[in-house]
């Protein structure tokens, strides 16, 4: 069993909790100090906010050194879970969120909302899309005692296909909106929050995994999970000081871009889970492979979104709507996915 399966802390079991009193805390500190965070969003080069950049990477980096890549000689066993997670993950999800963006803010919300912010939602949705989740993937199976290698496997084929299909796939459903796509700002932004973590994520692991139990590398991940937490809560926190007045000014806007992210979550875990039960597969494998194809990697589709629209578009505050709609949402999946268990119960 590999190190992702350790017990869960206080940290992961009360998430939803920490979630909120990051956003809360945000929100409110936005509203009293806006100038100290105007003057953080001030704080960029080549379109890339510094700070963000900073806390994404605290909270990456320890996960990825949870990335075993020798676990892809493992590839062939239960291929079914990784054909099911890749198929949603790259050919139906980002096309569905792109679908149901255009449907709801070109056509259901047209009067509410005017066309050029519209696309800017359209656009943060289609990047949350795009973007598979990669760090909470482990605390989701966890959740559900899924089968944690098998789990990594999944995560490195993710994480290899990202590398090259992020920027392409991204570029074309944005293009198809009628977005213009600075195409080196979307290679930059994969580079430094998928390829460069990855790589000393990889580099790390090399090092200290000399042993056959990994123990050395679950020690080094538990010394640093404390940074991995700070960086998530301080993410939150940076990400609604900074649409701090526009969440206040425009609830509204909140709810309008909720339902059609809410209506793809529970969608694509639905397409996901009834696949997998009828091609049979065994629950500690179809709950992660479901619960992957639902979660979004939101770190990397807010820094996108902030590097391509800047830290008060849109684009932005529909992926920061994403984080506020993620934890919940997939609590109750992770819950759904428990209750129904015993449906699975015969494929082994």
């Amino acid at each position: 069993m590999s190190e992702t399966s350790s017990p869960m802390g206080v940290f992961e079991r009360y998430l939803s909790v920490w979630i909120g009193l990051g956003i809360i805390s945000g929100v409110a500190l936005g509203w009293l100090f806006p100038s100290v965070f105007e003057l953080i969003a001030r704080l960029e080069f080549a379109s890339v906010n510094l700070a963000v950049a900073v806390f994404i990477w605290l909270m990456i980096y320890p996960m990825m050194v949870n990335v075993d890549f020798a676990s892809l000689k493992d590839v062939g066993r239960k291929p079914k879970g990784l054909c099911l997670t890749l198929v949603v993950n790259w050919l139906i999800k980002p096309f569905t969120m792109a679908g149901l963006g255009i449907l709801f803010f070109e056509f259901l919300f047209a009067g509410l909302v005017d066309p050029q912010t519209a696309k800017e939602y359209i656009a943060g949705m289609i990047l949350l899309g795009v973007a598979p989740c990669t760090a909470m993937v482990f605390v989701w199976s966890q959740l559900v005692k899924g089968d944690a290698n098998y789990t990594l496997v999944q995560v490195s084929i993710n994480d290899i296909i990202m590398v090259f299909a992020f920027e392409p796939i991204a570029a074309l459903l944005l293009g198809i909106t009628e977005i213009i796509v600075p195409w080196e700002t979307l290679f930059l932004s994969v580079v430094l929050y998928v390829v460069t973590p990855l790589l000393a994520g990889y580099l790390t692991r090399r090092k200290l995994d000399k042993s056959s139990d990994h123990h050395e590398v679950a020690e080094f991940t538990e010394k640093v999970k404390p940074w991995s937490i700070l960086g998530l809560l301080a993410t939150v926190v940076l990400l609604f000081g900074f649409q701090a007045e526009t969440i206040l000014a425009k609830p509204l806007v909140i709810v309008l871009i909720a339902i059609p992210l809410l209506i793809q979550s529970y969608g694509i875990f639905a397409i996901a889970y009834g696949w997998a039960y009828l091609w049979k597969v065994p629950f500690n494998v179809a709950a992660p492979a479901a619960l992957i194809g639902t979660s979004n990697f939101f770190e990397l589709a807010v820094a996108v979104a902030i590097s391509l629209f800047g830290l008060q578009s849109g684009a932005a505050l529909a992926t920061v709507v994403g984080v506020l709609v993620e934890v919940p949402v997939m609590l109750s999946l992770v819950a759904l996915a428990i209750k129904t268990k015993p449906w699975f119960a015969r494929f082994v």
